[in-house]
């Protein structure tokens, strides 16, 4: 795991845009897993800004989401189908047929499931994951004490998820508490996985990720077990890390070397 600890938010979220628009300009139609909420705006406006400025080509980019809430249309305000059109997928000019998100409608979901980790497969694969980290270490809506090797299927919310979500709905708005979620395997069998954590709130969850022992009491610590994940953080997210210091030396030398083999 590479841990990068950024003087802030922006500059973070420079570089992980820079390593998908790398990642693109190899390969166009790369399938690029994507998240919601506050923590990867960031990316979707400096990969809209690329698109706008011409410097990358988004046509044949495809798309997979990590969750969808249970019970929302893909109109509603608070869906995350309705998030993703709305920052990334209509800036982009992105087809409909283009994005996967797990199921959440009609008969027979668990089945539905079924067929989405096919779609995956048959797709060729998660080519880079982004994820954020809830404050109880969960990835997706994959809650503590879910199964390391679960796949995507029907997932019920905790309190502190409910809470933590809570300010995106109205005072007397019901909030759903059921989700449809990529499992922690799903995750895991992405070729390359980019998170990102930022604030204070977030430093008991980079914690259990980066130095806690594998539990499912920390969904976010199963990435430990993966060969190629990127932890990017801003100084908030990362004080309590121990290793904080080697983290920050392993970065220099890998910019050392960067610089040694472009002379």
């Amino acid at each position: 795991m590479r841990v990068i600890i950024c003087k802030d938010r922006e500059t973070a979220t420079a570089l992980v845009a820079q390593e998908i628009l790398i990642e693109m300009t190899q390969k166009p139609d790369m399938l690029l897993g994507l998240a919601t909420g506050s923590t990867p705006l960031g990316v979707y406006k400096k990969l809209v800004q690329a698109h706008r400025e011409g410097t990358v080509n988004f046509s044949r980019l495809r798309t997979c989401n990590l969750d969808e809430y249970v019970g929302l249309s893909a109109d509603h305000p608070q869906s995350y189908r309705h998030f993703m059109r709305q920052n990334l997928f209509d800036p982009l000019g992105l087809p409909p047929e283009n994005s996967l998100f797990p199921p959440t409608e009609g008969p027979g979901l668990e089945a539905q499931c079924e067929t989405f980790e096919d779609k995956l497969q048959e797709m060729g694969g998660i080519d880079i994951q982004l994820l954020g980290v809830g404050s109880n270490g969960h990835i997706g809506f994959n809650e503590p004490t879910s199964s390391l090797v679960s796949r995507t299927r029907l997932k019920t919310l905790t309190e502190k998820t409910l809470a933590d979500n809570a300010r995106f709905y109205a005072q007397n708005e019901k909030q759903p508490d059921l989700a449809s979620t990529m499992g922690i395997g799903t995750i895991l069998s992405a070729r390359c996985i980019i998170v990102q954590a930022f604030g204070a709130h977030k430093a008991k969850a980079v914690h259990a990720a980066i130095e806690g022992p594998v539990m499912s009491l920390w969904p976010v610590s199963s990435l430990q077990m993966h060969p190629k994940v990127v932890f990017y953080m801003d100084e908030s997210a990362a004080e309590l890390l121990n290793m904080r210091a080697y983290y920050r030396q392993v970065r220099e030398n890998e910019e050392d070397i960067q610089k040694r083999g472009s002379l």
